[in-house]
């Protein structure tokens, strides 16, 4: 059963502060991350098919760990506020790769070193705090919600990649992503976190910046190979 994100008050201004100041300190990860060459290059028209689907086949190792790590919080207070079905990313991805490279493709795909590392982070901080589990959860949920769907057009602009292999990038439980991404918002401020957990929380979408900018790096250097 999922658990349902709080509901947004529109007569308050309660959810700015935090979300000003998440959006505020973590900008120049988010920015260094959001422009490393792999993804501008993808972005830009000037990589390939290939490359979206080696990004894909990194994205199963860590959606696979994020999601697994996630369902030791669906009875937390704070954590059962955000894990919901209507976001899981996994299934989409077995269907994207089963597209791409056939009904094995978990034999042909391998983890690069950077996102053994992405891996063993959200093991590390599933083991220590609700609050450094969602800034994972946030910064790729929220993101797929909103930047993904950017994704989806350029590639499909320029790759004419068809549906089918972008399942990833399709959310047919959030017909309307922006009340659900303001009620995730809302719910981040609700959420009974001490100001030294917060505090923790955005240290934590800067580190998750860095691991995806190195898996960028990293995905840069074994294409180019």
């Amino acid at each position: 059963m999922n658990a349902p994100l709080a509901s947004v008050d529109t007569g308050t201004a309660e959810v700015e502060p935090f979300a000003v100041r998440l959006r505020t300190q973590t900008q120049a990860a988010h920015t260094r991350a959001e422009n490393a060459g792999f993804m501008s290059n993808l972005m830009g028209g000037s990589g390939s098919i290939d490359d979206y689907v080696a990004l894909m086949s990194q994205y199963a190792f860590i959606y696979e760990a994020l999601e697994r790590v996630g369902e030791s919080f669906r009875s937390d207070a704070a954590g059962s506020l955000f894990v919901n079905d209507a976001l899981l990313r996994r299934d989409a991805i077995n269907a994207d790769l089963t597209y791409f490279l056939g009904p094995q493709w978990r034999e042909t795909i391998t983890a690069l070193p950077a996102t053994e590392a992405y891996v063993r982070r959200l093991d590390t901080v599933a083991a220590r705090s609700s609050a450094e589990y969602v800034a994972h959860h946030y910064l790729r949920y929220l993101g797929d919600l909103s930047g993904g769907q950017i994704i989806r057009v350029m590639v499909q602009r320029h790759y004419e990649i068809p549906d089918e292999g972008l399942n990833f990038l399709q959310f047919p439980l959030i017909p309307k992503p922006k009340p659900f991404k303001d009620n995730y918002r809302a719910a981040l401020e609700e959420a009974g976190w001490s100001a030294e957990e917060r505090d923790a929380f955005i240290g934590e979408v800067d580190v998750a910046y860095g691991l995806n900018f190195d898996l960028f790096t990293e995905l840069g250097a074994s294409r180019s190979e």
